[in-house]
């Protein structure tokens, strides 16, 4: 979405974690969601080249358009990339009451056990890779890559998180 923000807004949004607009018709601080509960949790800002824009990336909680449409522009909040789906049943299988749900058994172990598993998965890759199976690599690697991307949410950073850092370090 697209909104205008004044100094104290941006000080609010900086303070709570949610992004909080001044309303130029209410002639009033507006937090995203107030009244909805569609918030929006700020991820990462930035300042354009010209310091005079931000852009501020955000987690929303439902929609974000006033219309009930995931954007303003009529695009979906979610990537339709696996990876970002994947994540999202990683999130839904932690918080699920199914104690059959090896995800949820992973979280419940806690971040010890979780990094382990990424540990144990990475020396199997590595032990594969030096092989010629590549079926046996790629089981692997998928392990691997699953088991860090539940480490990232017990760390509660996404995957997008760890791209944006690689961005940014190719830019520099």
């Amino acid at each position: 979405m697209l909104g205008f923000m004044n100094e104290e807004a941006f000080i609010k949004t900086e303070e709570t974690g949610k992004v909080t607009f001044y309303s130029r018709s209410k002639h009033r601080l507006w937090t995203k969601g107030e009244e909805s509960g569609n918030t929006l949790t700020v991820k990462q800002v930035l300042l354009d080249c010209d310091k005079d824009t931000l852009l501020i990336k955000a987690e929303p909680a439902g929609p974000t358009c006033h219309t009930g449409a995931d954007t303003c522009w009529s695009e979906k909040n979610h990537s339709d990339d696996f990876l970002s789906y994947l994540e999202e049943i990683i999130d839904l299988r932690r918080k699920s009451s199914d104690e059959k749900s090896y995800v949820k058994q992973l979280f419940e172990k806690g971040i010890n056990k979780i990094a382990q598993k990424v540990g144990e998965e990475a020396t199997e890759v590595i032990i594969e890779a030096k092989d010629n199976n590549e079926e046996l690599f790629l089981g692997e690697s998928a392990d691997l890559l699953f088991h860090f991307m539940v480490l990232l949410r017990a760390k509660n950073v996404s995957l997008q998180d760890v791209v944006y850092l690689l961005k940014q370090r190719h830019s520099k």
